[in-house]
């Protein structure tokens, strides 16, 4: 009798299913801080400083920007395949409502990473003839792109967005 009593009583670590627990939420823990060292150590930092001042004003700058709106015709129009670290023509066109021509003083194309301020960047496009406009571009990071190309008239300006997906290319 004397045996039996001293098994009951064994300690619960040498259970296979309290290691398994154990195992379970170390792993948890650990993946949790190593999240919270890439969030901080890693931070592209795409938070506009004046989020809150910028936020006040947005319903009056949409209408301004609605009102201003000089009614072209503008469009980005990308290649079937963009592949990182190939250049790529980009061909933006514009004109008036009844296709007549625009001169712009100034036509630029930007390009915003959304995980990466940093890969950002921009480049004139060139007259390539009736309101096209092109650049040859060359993304160095593959993924999802913002593109926006901003003309400049008079001292205003418009712009045209349009996302872009950019693959490895092997």
């Amino acid at each position: 009798m004397m045996h039996s009593a001293t098994n009951s009583h064994q300690s619960a670590w040498r259970s296979p299913w309290v290691f398994a627990w154990f195992g379970i939420i170390v792993s948890v823990v650990t993946a949790n801080f190593i999240m919270i060292y890439f969030a901080m150590d890693k931070n592209p930092g795409l938070v506009v400083n004046d989020y809150y001042d910028r936020g006040q004003h947005y319903e009056k700058n949409m209408v301004a920007r609605m009102k201003n709106n000089p009614g072209w015709e503008m469009s980005i129009s990308e290649p079937k395949k963009i592949t990182m670290n190939k250049s790529a023509a980009l061909t933006f066109s514009l004109a008036t409502k009844e296709g007549g021509a625009v001169n712009p003083d100034s036509v630029i194309f930007y390009a915003y990473r959304p995980s990466d301020a940093k890969a950002d960047f921009s480049l004139p496009m060139q007259p390539i003839g009736n309101g096209l406009y092109q650049a040859d571009v060359t993304f160095k990071l593959k993924g999802i792109w913002d593109v926006l190309v901003s003309v400049q008239k008079d001292g205003k300006e418009y712009n045209e967005a349009l996302r872009v997906g950019v693959s490895a290319g092997r």
